[in-house]
């Protein structure tokens, strides 16, 4: 039996065989599996025995295994996800739950947020170590962490060596917390593998966040105006200082290759390893001027940076866009990262993992 997922935009539609459990893992734990893509990678997992976790229950119909509806900002929803890990005798745990878009998710106070991303996080490597403490019983976890764990405007391609230096933006800053934390976990796991994938910008059709509604020129807030900006089909201008060339570039990575990637990993790791690797589509990167003219979005341009904070701080707080103005340093920035070691981790199943350069991310998405 074969699962057909959508390339979304494109006339093509890849068939992808589930998974065969090549390895002695079975019972697989997924955090985050209502969000964009843990309702891309679900699909792909039905030769495992899934459980799932989310603050949202899964739409109707859509495969989750077994759902538990917890929320991760709260100790009683950590403590809830510890004791899952063992009573369900979990094996591998793909830990996708994550504040992107505090907005859309709900959780805008900052406290709340570091919670469920960063406190949830090492409780939740907590309960693996304590876990294996007699034996390796968790064999892999699996934690996307960002390209915004780097920090805004990084020095041409990256490796995954570079210091990490995220600031100003809580998502990023969340990131780099979790992923640092992993890293100082790995050797307390008690033989986990334990992989942190740094993907870029996630694109795609299903995709849905401010940075690609900011790209689209469709308000992201939740108020009375962008609701009003919806129902007439009104853009809105993408905004950068004067002074910013618009030659910065960002780096695209399709969820649905994502999703394909933590499924090889699920068939592929390697056992009691810490593996840390850039993720991105193939290809070069996207300028800011190119996202721009290719989704058909006009761009203003304002005296200083200063401007274009106080903008998107008014656009904010009367709910017409969901864009933090800590983001700001992060759009004016460059993010490539090198993929060198993800070419070389995946080999020879690499081109039939990731499928989407970057451009072509990004144009599935508009």
């Amino acid at each position: 039996m074969s699962f057909v997922v959508d390339c979304a935009g494109s006339t093509t539609r890849w068939a992808i065989e589930p998974q065969k459990v090549s390895t002695k893992i079975q019972r697989v734990l997924v955090t985050g599996i209502s969000g964009n893509l843990g309702r891309r990678v679900a699909p792909l997992l039905s030769a495992y025995d899934l459980v799932t976790v989310d603050l949202f229950p899964p739409l109707q119909g859509a495969p989750c295994g077994k759902f538990v509806q917890l929320d991760l900002s709260e100790p009683s929803g950590q403590a809830q996800l510890a004791q899952l890990l063992k009573d369900e005798k979990i094996e591998a745990v793909l830990h996708l739950a994550f504040v992107i878009d505090p907005v859309r998710t709900g959780i805008v106070d900052v406290p709340r947020m570091w919670r469920a991303n960063v406190e949830a996080t090492q409780r939740l490597l907590d309960a693996i170590a304590s876990a294996n403490s007699n034996g390796t019983a968790v064999r892999l976890f699996v934690f996307p962490s960002s390209v915004s764990a780097y920090g805004p405007d990084l020095p041409g391609q990256v490796t995954e060596e570079a210091e990490l230096r995220a600031h100003t933006l809580p998502y990023a800053i969340h990131k780099r917390e979790a992923d640092e934390i992993c890293q100082k976990m790995y050797r307390a796991l008690g033989g986990c593998a334990l992989y942190v994938y740094r993907p870029s910008i996630f694109a795609g059709k299903t995709m849905d966040n401010f940075i690609l509604r900011a790209i689209r020129g469709k308000p992201s807030g939740r108020g009375w105006m962008a609701r009003v900006f919806e129902r007439a089909g009104w853009k809105l201008p993408m905004v950068m200082p004067a002074t910013a060339s618009g030659e910065n570039l960002f780096q695209y990575v399709h969820v649905d290759d994502v999703a394909r990637v933590l499924l090889w990993t699920l068939g592929h790791f390697q056992p009691g390893q810490l593996r840390i690797i850039n993720l991105a589509g193939r290809g070069e990167g996207v300028t800011f001027a190119e996202c721009a003219r290719l989704a058909g979005t006009s761009v203003v341009r304002l005296p200083s940076e200063a401007w274009v904070v106080a903008l998107l701080r008014f656009f904010w707080a009367i709910g017409l866009s969901g864009m933090p103005p800590q983001a700001i340093p992060y759009f004016l920035g460059s993010y490539t990262m090198d993929t060198t070691r993800l070419r070389k981790e995946i080999g020879a199943d690499y081109e039939s993992v990731v499928r989407f350069t970057s451009r072509e991310a990004l144009l599935d998405s508009l």
